[in-house]
This record gives C-alpha cells, sequence and structure tokens, in this order.
C-alpha cells in the first residue's frame, strides 16, 4: 500500500498551513460533498454563509479561538445533513477531540470518509 492509498486522518487536515495551536485552538472540518445547502449553520454563526448559486455553506475561517467557538459549535450541532449528524465538525486541535457534534458522545472524530 503506497502513502497515497493510505486513508487520510481527519485530525491531519489543514494542519501544514495552520496557525499556531496557541492562537487558534479550534479548527473546523467540512464535509462538503454532503452538505445539501439547509443553511442552518449560517443562521446561527457569523463563520458560516451559504452560497446562493451553488447551495454549499462556507466557513470563512476553519481556525479559530476561544471567542468563536459557541456559535461554530452551534452551526455543527444545528447541521442536518448526514443524517442529522452533520457535516461540520469542530475539532479541538490541542486533543484531536471533536467538540461537536460529538454524535457518539466519546470525542471522536465522527467524519465519514
Amino acid at each position: 500500500m503506497t502513502e497515497a492509498d493510505e486513508p487520510v486522518d481527519p485530525s491531519e487536515v489543514g494542519e501544514q498551513d495552520a496557525p499556531p495551536v496557541e492562537e487558534k485552538p479550534y479548527k473546523i472540518i467540512f464535509e462538503a460533498n454532503k452538505c445539501f445547502g439547509a443553511g442552518k449553520c449560517a443562521e446561527v454563526s457569523t463563520n458560516w454563509s451559504l452560497d446562493l448559486d451553488t447551495g454549499i455553506a462556507k466557513p470563512k475561517t476553519y481556525f479559530f479561538g476561544e471567542a468563536e467557538l459557541d456559535h461554530n459549535v452551534k452551526a455543527a450541532e444545528v447541521c442536518p445533513a448526514k443524517k442529522d449528524r452533520g457535516v461540520i465538525h469542530v475539532v479541538d486541535r490541542r486533543t484531536d477531540e471533536e467538540i461537536a457534534p460529538d454524535p457518539d458522545g466519546d470525542g471522536t472524530l465522527s467524519v465519514d470518509w
């Protein structure tokens, strides 16, 4: 098996270009291919917008600090895609634990790739 054949670890996504963890301890992993454009995220978070041309939501930033945590968590929790499990994942970069939506309640990443 080559490196290209190995599954991607979701906690590694975006880290090569990320700001320091101390500055932005949280990140979003967004399964855009499963977004169906309900727009709930954009209703509750200033970080999210719904592109009316594509029908796909989009975050303004993927890395953020404590001040932006609550509304990004809310966006993840209200997302109805992926059979009510959501496609927006808020991850604590310090521990690689999923804060939201955390459907299994154990902090493991619920990304479905």
